[in-house]
């Protein structure tokens, strides 16, 4: 039997979803825009999503595109919005919403689907609370987070007992670019929110992350970087030495920055076979998964072949990490 190829950049927008944004969203200015014939559009004040077509939720749909790529299994997550446009409350049904329908996408299809968990993390009190309850969901197996939770960082100590949860029941955490850096101003042409906003702003947040001693305080905690790490694997330099001679960093983190990047891990979705074979080589194949960003068009349609195929000289060994090993333990699908 062959090892389980498992995608862990693969985004899920459940129907439940949209029906509660039309229910509770008008007051924080969400609504779901369905007049496109290529699927419903959510709308957050102008700033509105892609039409969101029938893959997003269908899981026959998903299923027949997953086999067709040659994956076996999807971390499902939620992505723009997110949930945090909302008060507490309001964001607490909606991730629930979320996380209970990435649940029963596992109980139907337990082979195919497990969950990264959304939390409504604007209330950190609310976001405990919801992580304490997907804990018991066989389904959930991670937590999905944004870079930034409405321009607070992540290193902020209001969300330390969510990393101390997510430590203790041994959930990874995966983090996406959300609210990015510079986006309505210089990179508001060209689609540069996208193309230069997601990859900085995942560098924000992991060197908050070290810089603001949360992979110190939870030496247990796995964090994934998306985008094959977005700007991060190449700055390393200029952070490990702008750590050693900058008083601004001085004392708050125990080792050099350049240290810390196997404390993350990765996905493949770089775009340049060259540049993946870099990053593999820096942090090892062990700390690369699979991902897609399905199904998104920044995404690979074809995920499997940019590893068995793009990078030629990989063995056999850490393409099986690559493909699923790693993923598989972090996600406790084994």
């Amino acid at each position: 039997m062959k090892p389980a190829t498992i995608d862990v950049h693969a985004h899920y927008f459940p129907e439940s979803f949209f029906r509660l944004i039309d229910e509770v969203g008008a007051p924080f200015g969400a609504r779901v825009d369905r007049s496109h014939s290529a699927g419903p559009v959510i709308d957050m004040k102008g700033n509105r999503t892609f039409p969101l077509e029938a893959s997003y939720w269908d899981l026959d749909r998903r299923r027949k595109a997953m086999d067709k790529a040659g994956v076996d299994v999807h971390a499902l997550s939620l992505t723009a919005p997110m949930v945090y446009f909302a008060d507490g409350p309001t964001g607490s049904r909606l991730a629930r919403a979320v996380n209970d329908a990435m649940h029963e996408a596992h109980t139907a299809f337990p082979d195919r689907f497990v969950g990264c968990a959304t939390l409504p993390m604007q209330d950190p009190t609310a976001a405990v609370a919801e992580l304490e309850r997907v804990k018991s969901l066989r389904g959930i197996r991670g937590v999905y987070l944004g870079t930034n939770i409405n321009n607070r960082e992540l290193s902020d100590p209001a969300f330390t007992p969510i990393f101390e949860r997510c430590q203790a029941a041994r959930l990874p955490v995966l983090l996406h670019p959300l609210n990015v850096i510079g986006a309505g101003g210089r990179l508001s042409k060209f689609y540069l929110n996208n193309f230069l906003g997601n990859p900085f702003d995942t560098a924000i947040a992991a060197a908050h992350l070290v810089f603001g001693g949360v992979l110190d305080r939870f030496p247990k905690l796995e964090v994934c970087l998306p985008h094959a790490g977005g700007a991060l694997p190449y700055l390393m330099g200029r952070l490990t030495h702008g750590q050693r001679v900058r008083p601004e960093t001085k004392g708050v983190a125990k080792k050099p920055f350049e240290s810390y990047l196997r404390r993350f891990t990765y996905d493949t979705i770089s775009h340049s076979p060259h540049l993946l074979r870099f990053l593999i080589d820096t942090v090892g194949a062990d700390r690369v998964m699979l991902g897609s960003d399905y199904c998104f068009d920044m995404g690979y349609t074809r995920p499997v072949d940019i590893v068995t195929k793009s990078l030629v000289r990989l063995g056999r060994a850490d393409q099986r990490r690559i493909l699923g090993a790693t993923a598989s333990r972090l996600l406790r699908l084994g």
